[in-house]
This record gives structure tokens, C-alpha cells and sequence, in this order.
């Protein structure tokens, strides 16, 4: 799908619709150009996004995290996946789910953030995919930051980079940003890309990059990231990157991801430079 900005276009201030003439001259131009600066975004009212939200064990956070995603002014479907969860997470979904807010899909067991996102996946419906990870290590709020290139038709994935200078980053572990430093560059030398962050948790997608790519996603854990960028790659997407805040946690506050998952990604670069 093109997404071009022919659509009606509102006032950002008084929120009426813009007529051509005021849309087409230099100062609606500029007031453009600026408001990206200050964070505001447009985004036609035609445009539905489909937020994908994988969720293990995270009962401190996801009351949180989907009260923001709920928040961001666009059309949007919120589509969770329990990936099994063994903490109080499944019974507070619930009452998500019985107010009608999200659509809740659940695994039996933990199967790793691959396989939830392969699930997920199944079930968008929306024009552009978001992936959001529910540890409020990635704000919601910027979004509309996110899917702006694809919005604009320039753009057909975005990563959102913690390493381009965007909105605050909490500092943390120096060895886990040499390691993904490390993993960044090796990436872009067998995609011929130059992604400054491959690990970066929030990506979005047209919804038909999603569709080509699924049913050929393989991986069940973190190595998930590594496989979609190297499968975009391939296919000659339009990759684009903008910088968003990154709100770090320990592990004593839930982090996961450690270092077998660290191996796993080198192994997924060789394993799908090699076959898709």
C-alpha cells in the first residue's frame, strides 16, 4: 500500500481541516518541517495500525505499557500475546480483554519472543505493524515518531535506533552495548546494510512485509531480530532508522535477554546470510 498525504489534513492547532491552497504554501511547508522537530506528527485517519505486544511474566508493567499504547492518537488495534506466563500478567489481561480494549492471544507454555511474534503476526489486520515490547523499556509515545517514513510511502520497515541521538537513554552495562555494537556491524556486513542498532526492540513494518516474511520466520527466542532484518534485507525493503529513547531496566527488574542469546544472534547472522 502507498500511503501519500492526499487525505484530509488537520489543523495541528485548532484541529480543522486544511485546505489545498493553505497545505500547498510555504508556511504550512515550514510549520511541517518544524513540528517534526517538536514531535508532532501527522498521520491520515485512514491509516490503522496493528500494535504487537509479546508479554512473559511482565505483571508490574503491562497495565502500564497498554494504558500508553492506548494512548497514542491513531487508529490502532492492540494485539497481546501471553507467552505463557506464570506470574499475576494472565489474570490482569484479563480484564483487559473483558473491557474490550485488546485482543489477547495466549500460548500454553513459554516458547520465547519469536514464536510470540509469529502469532501475533497471524492476526494483524491493520495498514503498519509496530512491535512493542511490554517492560516500558520503549515508550509508546513515539510511535508516530516510528512509522512516519512509512507513512510519508519512503519508507517500507523502520527501526527505531537507541544509538542516534533521540530523547534520553538510561546508562547501563557497558559490555551489552560492546556485544551489540559487535552484533550490529557483523549484521551489516552479510545484509550490506548500515543499521546502527539490529537488536532494537521496536520495528515497524507495512503490513506486507509481514505477510511475504512470516510464514518463513523460524526462530522462537531473541534471534528473531536477526532473522528479520536479514529477511528484509534480502527482499530489497526500504529499511530506515530514527532515533527513539531507550528506559533501560536490570536484570533485577526483569531483564532477559543475556549471553547465550548474545551466541544465538551470531549464529542467526551466518544461518540466514546463508538460507532464508
Amino acid at each position: 500500500m502507498n500511503f501519500t498525504m492526499d487525505s484530509e489534513v488537520l489543523c495541528p492547532c485548532c484541529g480543522r481541516e486544511l485546505d489545498q491552497d493553505v497545505r500547498n504554501n510555504r508556511r504550512w511547508l515550514l510549520w511541517q518541517s518544524l513540528g517534526k522537530r517538536f514531535g508532532v506528527y501527522e498521520v491520515p485517519s485512514h491509516i490503522k495500525l496493528s500494535v504487537v505486544v509479546p508479554v512473559y511474566n511482565e505483571e508490574n508493567t503491562i497495565d502500564e505499557i497498554l494504558q500508553r499504547i492506548c494512548q497514542v492518537p491513531v487508529t490502532k488495534e492492540i494485539i497481546v500475546i501471553d507467552d505463557g506466563s506464570t506470574d499475576n500478567t494472565a489474570a490482569k489481561l484479563k480484564q483487559w480483554e473483558e473491557r474490550g480494549d485488546v485482543r489477547i492471544l495466549r500460548h500454553a507454555r513459554n516458547q520465547g519472543k519469536g514464536a510470540a511474534l509469529r502469532t501475533g503476526f497471524a492476526h494483524v489486520t491493520g495498514d503498519i505493524v509496530v512491535i512493542q515490547d511490554a517492560d516500558l523499556e520503549y515508550d509508546p509515545a513515539e510511535h508516530l515518531r516510528l512509522i512516519q517514513p512509512i507513512v510519508e510511502g519512503v519508507a517500507d520497515v523502520v527501526y527505531g535506533s537507541r544509538f542516534i541521538s533521540e530523547g534520553p537513554h538510561r546508562v547501563l552495562y557497558f559490555w551489552h552495548y560492546v556485544a551489540n555494537r559487535a552484533i550490529t556491524t557483523l549484521s551489516n556486513m552479510f545484509t550490506d546494510l548500515n543499521l546502527t542498532d539490529v537488536e532494537t526492540c521496536h520495528k515497524a513494518f507495512r503490513r506486507e512485509v509481514i505477510e511475504a516474511i512470516r510464514p518463513t520466520l523460524k526462530e522462537n527466542r531473541f534471534g528473531i531480530e536477526i532473522e528479520l532484518t536479514a529477511k528484509v534485507a534480502r527482499r530489497g525493503y526500504r529499511i530506515y532508522e530514527t532515533g527513539v529513547s531507550y528506559y533501560g531496566r536490570t536484570y533485577q527488574q526483569g531483564k532477559k535477554i543475556g549471553f547465550r542469546d548474545a551466541l544465538q544472534a551470531i549464529w542467526c547472522i551466518f544461518r540466514y546470510w546463508l538460507k532464508d
